[in-house]
């Protein structure tokens, strides 16, 4: 989120000030299309200029163009205002910026990000911190940025930046080509298009278990980058071409309870995901589950036992999320009451720090015990080498259950 945020002494100004999406900026209008874009002749100028400007103090520092989990550069800038520069009666922190491809600097794409500042006293002290973000695709670009408030005091700063996949990842294809300047995606759960499937062997039948939790077990919110890479997990899957149906079973350890379920579709309906999460509340202690000794341990070996000892059938069952660090592991009496498990089971483990928890987690080990992969998912190239192989691995078992054509006669 572009929100303003403060030390703990000016809780205040975090709780009034309208919070802007990280992604809340938007694309200067044109004044016709294909036409000039509109904006006054003074921001036009010190965009021009390459000046840096400090009417309003501030700090402008680029965020460096990094590759997501969906496959998408994301690049931005973080700023700090003194708090005391922003004193006074309530005020509107306007900010304008073109980002102009090195590729064809005829094309800039101008972006306009506002946020509303509330009334602050005059001996506030401490600092204002805000963000903003866009989405590139590999390449170099020069970015021209400005900052002003309403007696039009400005701040101006001016980067280049680009955005180069590393050699490990050459393998992977960026979903924005080269060159290319966008809104970063305020969606985060929009629908899916549709994906053209293999036209060869039956399509795959998946079903997927996915953790959705922070990394840090003790947050009392799903941030941002938690909620988008597992998203991405998804989507990830749901692109493969080799897989037609999806069973979705999202769940949170921490509140054990189940939170969407939806079961053998062509698709994932990603709106009503995204609509269920909204009712996780992580910061709300359950004095009920707080009783229960070694509740998230139960929650999760009846999960199992419902979800993989099931009676339905897919032809690859897959574990997705952070690390489920608890106290107790699931145990044995309980996975093997599931029986003897068909086909094969894979948990993608979403860990940014894999160094800081090298070892199994409860998950992991109940995986293990069906005789099951795990992949660490780190990295975007993580992300789908790990589908790859899963995929790969999925088509290959079955191909082996299947009947010959003689035992079928």
């Amino acid at each position: 989120m572009a929100c303003a945020k403060l030390g703990t002494s000016f809780l205040f100004f975090v709780l009034t000030v309208a919070c802007v999406p990280l992604r809340a900026q938007s694309l200067l209008p044109t004044s016709e299309p294909g036409g000039a874009v509109r904006m006054f002749p003074s921001d036009r100028a010190i965009l021009e200029v390459q000046e840096p400007r400090q009417d309003l103090p501030c700090s402008a520092s680029p965020v460096k163009p990094a590759l997501g989990f969906d496959l998408r550069f994301h690049a931005g800038y973080e700023v700090s205002i003194p708090l005391k520069e922003l004193s006074g009666p309530e005020n509107q922190l306007t900010m304008i910026f073109r980002v102009i491809p090195e590729a064809h600097r005829e094309d800039p794409v101008y972006f306009v990000q506002r946020v509303r500042v509330p009334s602050i006293e005059a001996e506030a002290s401490g600092n204002a911190y805000l963000q903003g973000a866009f989405d590139l695709g590999e390449g170099k670009y020069h970015v021209d940025w400005l900052m002003r408030d309403r007696i039009e005091r400005l701040c101006s700063s001016y980067w280049d930046a680009e955005a180069m996949l590393s050699p490990k990842d050459k393998q992977l294809t960026p979903s924005l080509g080269p060159g290319a300047v966008q809104t970063a995606d305020a969606e985060e759960f929009k629908d899916e298009p549709p994906v053209e499937r293999s036209q060869g062997d039956p399509p795959l039948n998946v079903k997927i278990l996915v953790n959705f939790a922070p990394q840090n077990a003790h947050a009392a919110t799903l941030q941002p980058l938690d909620t988008a890479a597992l998203v991405s997990i998804l989507r990830t899957v749901v692109r493969e071409p080799r897989i037609g149906k999806f069973s979705v079973v999202a769940f949170n350890l921490q509140e054990q309870r189940v939170i969407y379920r939806q079961q053998n579709a062509n698709r994932i309906d990603f709106p009503a995901l995204g609509e269920a999460l909204r009712s996780l509340n992580l910061g709300t202690i359950d004095l009920k589950r707080l009783s229960q000794k070694n509740g998230e341990t139960e929650f999760l070996s009846n999960l199992i036992q419902r979800e993989v000892g099931g009676d339905d059938r897919p032809d690859a069952l897959i574990f997705a999320g952070p690390k489920a660090l608890i106290e107790e592991s699931v145990p044995t009496e309980s996975l093997k009451e599931v029986g003897e498990v068909e086909y094969p089971v894979f948990y993608m483990n979403y860990n940014l720090r894999p160094e800081a928890a090298p070892w199994r987690d409860a998950i992991g080990r109940a995986v293990k015990f069906f005789k099951g992969y795990e992949y660490t998912i780190s990295r975007p190239r993580d992300l789908w080498a790990a589908v790859s192989e899963i995929v790969s691995r999925a088509v290959k078992l079955r191909s082996g259950r299947r009947p010959s054509p003689a035992t079928e006669q």
